[in-house]
């Protein structure tokens, strides 16, 4: 028989090839995954471990005076704790705040912090405003000193260093917010361009306080004490036809005439008459400003002295004030007494009030009666 040949097999399916990750390449990308994982977790880790030790409190040391301004941000705050030593890093501290939504609460002045302290202990008496007095220097200036004796006085008392003072009261420039002073404007002939306008009072400021700062505070105190005068000064200075710088000027004059309260006034009202008559105020107060070193008599000679600021020779106001007046002494020079007295003259028998005329001749007789009391 012949025999039969064999068909191909059409109806066999095909096979396919399928492609299988092999146990290398398993075994390469587990590797990858658990590195990858391995050095997330080892840069966690020392993030953790770098922002967990710069939270740690410093090693102990001395305590350490802390000022914190008003307005200061918290960042700020932390800026300067790290820059004095209490904490290890005002950068991460910052944060730390920013998590526990502190920082809004902190409270300005002067605190004692040391170094050692924990975060929290700082954060507690920043909110609490656990602060210390701050170091200050207190002195007084009395009414009626002049611009130099001021000056002498504090240089005396280690406030300031007199040089530096008197020429920083010398210099034509703008003092902070002070207003009043602006009054002094290009005055001619000022024998002490600040004269007048720093306010005697008590004072108290900050020890590290610069001779700046001590005449800045001084001159922004006349401004506020002019703010209690009574209200519509600022009219009547306008109608009465006489700038501030005037009215600080004949101020002074009363201050240095008056001891009695009762005749601020009266002088004042005095001084005006004379201006209006006119006549030359002849006032021994300005003679002995001009003299710089006061007498305790003044004699003829000293009246011809050739000055500005001596009202025997020149006539009207001085150029400026002759001395530092107290409120009294302002109110007096805006509201001066309406009377039509030209004349006074101190009383001998000690009890530093003035006896006062309408006339020459009236005031002659009261030199008389003075001289009759005299003790």
């Amino acid at each position: 028989m012949d025999k039969l040949e064999e068909k191909p097999a059409h109806n066999k399916k095909k096979k396919h090839k399928r492609t299988q990750v092999g146990p290398k390449r398993w075994k390469i990308t587990m590797w990858v995954v658990i590195s990858l994982l391995s050095i997330m977790a080892i840069v966690a880790g020392s993030g953790a471990y770098y922002v967990w030790s710069k939270l740690q409190p410093m090693p102990k040391g001395e305590v350490k005076k802390i000022s914190i301004s008003r307005g200061m941000s918290a960042n700020s705050v932390a800026d300067t704790l790290e820059e004095n030593g209490i904490i290890k890093s005002g950068f991460v501290f910052s944060y730390y705040l920013q998590l526990k939504d502190e920082g809004s609460r902190f409270q300005a002045g002067l605190y004692e912090l040391n170094p050692g302290m924990k975060k929290e202990a700082i954060i507690d008496k920043l909110n609490a405003g656990e602060t210390i007095e701050a170091e200050t220097i207190k002195f007084t200036i009395p009414e009626g000193f002049t611009l130099l004796q001021i000056a002498d006085k504090l240089s005396s008392e280690g406030v300031i260093d007199k040089a530096k003072f008197l020429e920083l009261a010398e210099s034509n420039r703008v003092w902070a917010d002070a207003e009043s002073v602006l009054a002094v404007a290009n005055k001619k002939n000022l024998h002490k361009r600040l004269e007048g306008y720093l306010f005697p009072e008590t004072y108290e400021l900050k020890k590290e306080s610069t001779e700046e700062d001590i005449i800045t505070r001084m001159l922004v105190e006349t401004d506020r004490k002019l703010g209690t005068l009574p209200d519509g000064w600022q009219d009547v200075l306008e109608d009465s036809g006489k700038s501030l710088h005037e009215i600080l000027t004949i101020a002074s004059l009363v201050e240095r005439e008056v001891v009695v309260d009762e005749e601020r006034a009266l002088v004042a009202g005095v001084i005006m008459n004379r201006l209006k008559a006119p006549m030359r105020l002849q006032i021994d107060a300005t003679v002995q400003y001009a003299l710089d070193a006061p007498k305790e008599r003044l004699f003829h000679k000293d009246l011809k002295i050739d000055s500005p600021y001596n009202t025997y020779e020149v006539d009207g106001l001085p150029p400026g004030p002759i001395a530092s007046p107290s409120l009294a002494s302002i109110e007096a020079a805006l509201y001066p007494a309406d009377t039509d007295y030209l004349y006074y003259v101190t009383k001998k028998d000690g009890t530093q009030s003035h006896l006062f005329a309408k006339s020459y001749k009236e005031h002659l007789r009261n030199i008389e009666k003075s001289n009759e009391t005299a003790q």
